[in-house]
């Protein structure tokens, strides 16, 4: 996994690129939001600071999320939650506030990691509901033969709902599923996605909400 790491502080660079080097994880350093929008297919994931020189970094990230599905984990100052929210809607997979724990950064990591890997080696084939229809393993949904963009998020979830159709799923287990780690991921983070996937899927309502629970793919 190769790492690209877009931040404009020359003291916080050096010290994200010589602790993921410690951990024998390759990285490169970009200090402006355009330099991610023309190198981001060189990158496996992108940490990317709000901040920058050039333009907005949620910005950058919703330009990116036009020609790329590559995670992206917001690390920024920005501790606020309409940044939040937005940083999540525009397609983030994670968002930390600085200064991050570098265990905690790392977990966020591997848990991205491990549901690459787990994609790479899907074999499961497309699942029909009605006009919609989920390729599991071309990781794209269909909705009357039209092709509805997810982020890598929304599609994990999607994923993991009509993979056990019928079948209450809690929160804690959706987030071990799709963040890789129930008590790293973020309860917000869940809530902002799946909002943004029933709206993508439409009427009539596919994810049904068991209160206190967690929700169930009713197709």
């Amino acid at each position: 996994m190769r790492i690209g790491v877009v931040e404009d502080d020359d003291g916080v660079a050096g010290a994200l690129l010589d602790a993921l080097a410690s951990h024998r994880i390759p990285a490169d350093r970009m200090s402006r939001g355009g330099d991610v929008l023309t190198r981001h297919p060189e990158f496996d994931l992108i940490l990317l600071d709000l901040g920058l020189p050039d333009m907005d970094g949620i910005e950058v990230l919703r330009n990116l999320r036009q020609v790329s599905a590559v995670p992206v984990i917001i690390l920024t100052a920005r501790d606020d939650e309409r940044s939040v929210v937005r940083g999540l809607r525009n397609g983030a997979d994670d968002y930390l506030v600085k200064p991050a724990r570098m265990t905690e950064l790392l977990a966020r990591i591997e848990a991205i990691r491990r549901r690459a890997n787990r994609a790479r080696e899907s074999t499961s084939s497309v699942r029909q509901f009605g006009d919609l229809a989920v390729d599991l393993a071309g990781r794209e949904l269909t909705v009357a033969g039209k092709a509805v963009p997810l982020t890598t998020k929304e599609f994990e979830l999607l994923a993991t709902l009509v993979d056990n159709p019928g079948t209450a799923v809690s929160r804690q287990q959706l987030m071990d599923q799709v963040w890789g780690d129930a008590f790293v991921a973020v309860s917000k983070s869940l809530d902002v996605h799946m909002t943004a996937l029933r709206a993508k899927l439409g009427r009539p309502a596919r994810i049904e909400t068991i209160r206190g629970f967690g929700y169930r793919w009713i197709g």
